[in-house]
C-alpha cells in the first residue's frame, strides 16, 4: 500500500461513535480522555470527529515506527497470509528468527518470549526465585526493586512497583519484595546488609535504567557500576526492566548502554513489537535455570508477533534509526529547556534520554502534568503524564525535525497561557 493511499484514507469521512455506548459495556479500568482515535499516519492520528493530531504519546512508548508504517503493513500481510499462530509445542522459525536477532544485538544468551511488559518481568522474578533457591541457596529470597518504580498491573508486578498508590486494596500483596531509594548506593547496601542473617537474603535487583512512571529520571551511571560490583561479588541477580526505555528508545537499542554495564537478565515489551502485542525476558547463560514445563506462554512468541517485531529490529537498523533518536532528542530537550527557561514559575527542569524526556513542573504551584496534557490536546498535540508533576514526551522514533518544532511550538503556547 503505497503513502498517497494512506493519506486518502486518512482524509476519509470518519466513523460515527457514541461513548455512552462504549462505557456502557467496557470496563472503566482507565482514565480515559474524551477522544476516539481511528487512523494514524507516521506521527499523526486523527479521531472519529476528523480532528489531526501530533502523536508524542505512541501507545505509551509502544510505536516504534508510528502509525501504518510500510514496512509493518508488508510484514502483517505476508505473515498472516502464511501462518499466525502454532503452539510451543512445536519449532517456530519466526521466533528463532527474531532471538537470535536479540541475542546478537545485545548481551543475552537466551530469549523466552511472551506477550507484554508485565509478563515479562513475570518471568524474570520467577527466574530470580528460581535461581536463589537452587543456586544461592536462599529459603527466602528477597528481589530489591526502587520506590517510584513500574513493573506491571499483576499481583507480583505491582508488588515489585515501589509505589503504593498502585498496590491499594489489592493486598495480600506477593512476599518476597523490599524497596530502596532510587540511584541510593548506600540504601541498596544497607538493604543487602539488613536481611544477611536468618532465612532471608537479596537473590535479586530490580530496577529500570531509567524510571520511567516514576517520572522519567535516568540512572546514575556511578550508581549502576557500583551496583553491578556488588552483584558481581554476592552473586545477586541484577535485572533490569527495559519494557519502556529499551528498543532504540534511550538513543541506544538497550537502556543499559548508558550505563556502562550490561544486566544478567533483561525485559523488553512496548515498542518491540512497534504496536503489535509482544514481550520477552533475556538472560545470559550463567542464570538460564527455567527448565521445560516450569514456565509457558499460549501466545508468546508467535509467528505473527515475532514476524512483525523482526520487522521492526531490521528497519531500526537499515533505517538508522537510533541516530534520527539522538537528533530529535536533543532538538528536544533543548526546546523544552527554552520554554522552561520562559516560564520558570512553572517549569522545574527537563530531563530524559533520546525520546523519552520529561518536563517536571513545579512542586509548589496547582498546575499539574495533567492540565498541560489536557490543554495540549484541544491545540492538537498528544502527551501523556508520568506522575502527578511530570509531562512525557514519547513520540515514535521516526518522528521529524519539523513535528519536534511543532510539539515545542504548541507546548510554548500552551505554558504560556497556563496559571498557578
Amino acid at each position: 500500500m503505497s503513502i498517497e493511499t494512506l493519506v486518502q484514507q486518512a482524509n476519509l469521512s470518519s466513523t460515527a461513535f457514541n461513548k455512552e455506548n462504549f462505557d456502557e459495556v467496557v470496563m472503566s479500568t482507565y482514565g480515559r480522555f474524551p477522544i476516539a482515535l481511528e487512523k494514524g499516519l507516521g506521527c499523526r492520528l486523527w479521531d472519529t470527529e476528523g480532528k489531526e493530531y501530533l502523536d508524542f504519546v505512541a501507545g505509551i512508548a509502544t510505536c516504534t515506527l508510528g502509525h501504518a508504517h510500510p514496512k509493518i503493513i508488508e510484514a502483517v500481510t505476508q505473515q498472516i497470509q502464511k501462518i499466525q499462530h502454532v503452539s510451543n509445542l512445536y519449532y517456530i522459525p519466526e521466533q528463532g528468527e527474531l532471538a537470535r536477532w536479540i541475542v546478537d544485538n545485545s548481551c543475552a544468551d537466551k530469549v523466552f518470549f511472551c506477550n507484554s511488559g508485565a509478563e515479562a518481568n513475570e518471568a524474570a522474578i520467577k527466574l530470580a526465585r528460581k535461581y536463589a533457591h537452587t543456586v544461592l541457596d536462599i529459603d527466602n529470597p528477597i528481589i530489591l526493586t526502587a520506590n517510584a518504580s513500574f513493573h506491571g498491573r499483576t499481583l507480583a508486578t505491582i508488588t515489585a512497583t515501589g509505589q503504593p498508590k498502585y498496590q491499594k486494596n489489592f493486598n495480600p500483596l506477593v512476599p518476597g519484595f523490599n524497596y530502596v531509594p532510587y540511584n541510593d548506593i548506600d540504601a541498596v547496601e544497607a538493604a543487602i546488609g539488613e536481611l544477611d542473617e536468618g532465612n532471608y537474603a537479596v537473590g535479586a535487583i530490580m530496577l529500570e535504567p531509567l524510571q520511567g512512571e516514576g517520572g522519567i529520571r535516568p540512572g546514575d551511571v556511578k550508581y549502576f557500576q557500583k551496583l553491578r560490583s556488588i552483584c558481581d561479588e554476592t552473586g545477586i541477580l541484577l535485572i533490569f526492566d527495559e519494557v519502556q526505555v529499551g528498543m532504540g528508545r534511550s538513543g541506544k537499542l538497550w537502556g543499559y548502554e548508558n550505563l556502562g554495564i550490561e544486566p544478567d537478565v533483561f525485559t523488553s515489551a512496548k515498542g518491540l513489537g512497534g504496536g503489535v502485542p509482544i514481550g520477552a525476558m533475556m538472560t545470559k547463560k550463567f542464570c538460564n535455570v527455567l527448565q521445560a514445563g516450569e514456565h509457558a506462554s499460549t501466545f508468546g512468541g508467535n509467528p505473527f508477533a515475532c514476524a512483525v517485531a523482526t520487522t521492526v529490529c531490521h528497519t531500526l537498523e537499515k533505517e538508522n534509526i537510533l541516530q534520527n533518536v539522538c537528533n530529535r532528542g536533543e532538538q528536544l530537550r533543548e526546546g523544552l529547556r527554552n520554554i522552561a527557561s520562559k516560564y520558570p514559575q512553572h517549569i522545574a527542569e527537563v530531563r530524559g534520554w533520546g525520546l523519552i524526556n520529561g518536563m517536571e513542573l513545579q512542586a509548589d504551584i496547582e498546575l499539574n502534568a495533567i492540565d498541560v496534557v489536557k490543554a495540549a490536546m484541544k491545540e492538537g498535540l498528544l502527551l501523556v503524564p508520568a506522575g502527578t508533576k511530570v509531562v512525557r514526551f514519547v513520540p515514535p522514533l521516526i518522528v521529524t525535525e519539523a513535528e519536534v518544532n511543532t510539539a515545542l511550538q504548541i507546548v510554548d503556547k500552551v505554558m504560556g497561557q497556563m496559571k498557578g
